[in-house]
């Protein structure tokens, strides 16, 4: 008898519209597996839902906030369903920026410079007044809990960065700031439990010339390729990657974006503890290029999810 598997999708956050993307990539892919699927949308019913179901395992294709911080992996941990990608302290940890920088600050990963600031500190000039004082032009400002670089703006000047934080508290009460780091845009995939391997890594560029959330999820807009890099560069990136995953205590998957400057220093962006699954998506072009076919990708995170659950 074939196992079920609930791919859990959509949900409440503002990247629904792509989760639902993921979901249904995801269905169509089990149906080359052994496995029997069925499509759950994650809505407030969601541990009814599970209830009704009774699935064997569920697969979190599920972004941002109530998928893909600790939310769901809470809520399936007390139903006792087996569940893909990492555990709820690492989604919960991974989910916010400011709190994967102060992780990586820690365990010496390089990673852009940062500060934090409070909308509850003043009006948004105020905050750019306090910014402008501690940091240099130009910068990154993101809303630390969203995903699909929304909530993400670059400011070259001064009037940018008012703008930034205008934009960041519509999703945020906090503000992550970033050094601006000019080179490549590079992404690891990694993949595994307790001995994680990293995909081939992967080079990201846009027609626009920012990767952001339109580029991301328009095709044509964006390219993925795996870029010819130094031997050395290319082993630090890696070593890297598995430090990322394992300090932030992943396990399943996780992809984790790198910046490379123009010297080759290699910055670690974030990292991203349910990737997309969309036909543009970085996580399965990368698997794709080590020989993993999609429906051999999503059967091998199944059985991850099971083999972790069963220890």
């Amino acid at each position: 008898m074939s196992r079920k598997v609930a791919i859990l999708y959509g949900g409440l956050s503002t990247e629904r519209e792509i989760s639902l993307k993921t979901g249904r990539a995801v269905f169509e892919a089990i149906q080359a597996t052994n496995f029997e699927a069925v499509l759950v949308d994650a809505d407030r019913q969601l541990a009814e839902k599970m209830h009704e179901i009774k699935p064997d395992v569920a697969f979190i294709a599920l972004h941002g906030k109530f998928g893909e911080d600790g939310c769901v992996q809470g809520l399936l941990e007390i139903l006792g369903i087996p569940y893909t990608g990492p555990g709820v302290m690492a989604s919960s940890l991974a989910m916010n920026k400011i709190m994967t920088k102060k992780i990586l600050k820690y365990e010496g990963i390089s990673t852009p410079g940062f500060m934090s600031i409070s909308a509850t500190e003043g009006k948004p000039e105020d905050l750019a007044a306090i910014i402008l004082e501690k940091c240099k032009l130009p910068l990154v400002l993101k809303a630390p809990n969203q995903g699909s670089s929304i909530g993400v703006c670059f400011a070259f000047n001064p009037e940018e960065v008012t703008a930034g934080i205008q934009e960041c508290i519509k999703y945020d009460t906090e503000i992550l700031v970033e050094e601006f780091i000019k080179g490549r845009e590079l992404t690891a995939s990694v993949l595994g439990n307790d001995n994680p391997v990293v995909l081939p890594l992967l080079e990201i560029t846009s027609t626009t010339g920012v990767y952001d959330y339109t580029s991301k999820y328009t095709v044509g807009l964006s390219s993925h390729f795996v870029p010819e890099l130094p031997a050395e560069t290319e082993q630090e990136i890696r070593d890297m990657s598995v430090r990322t995953y394992k300090a932030v205590g992943c396990a399943g998957l996780s992809r984790v974006d790198f910046l490379l400057s123009d010297d080759d220093k290699a910055f670690v962006i974030e990292i991203n503890t349910s990737p997309g699954m969309t036909e543009t998506s970085l996580f399965p072009d990368a698997a794709r290029a080590a020989g993993i076919s999609f429906p051999e990708l999503v059967e091998t995170l199944i059985n991850l999810a099971i083999d972790a659950h069963q220890r």
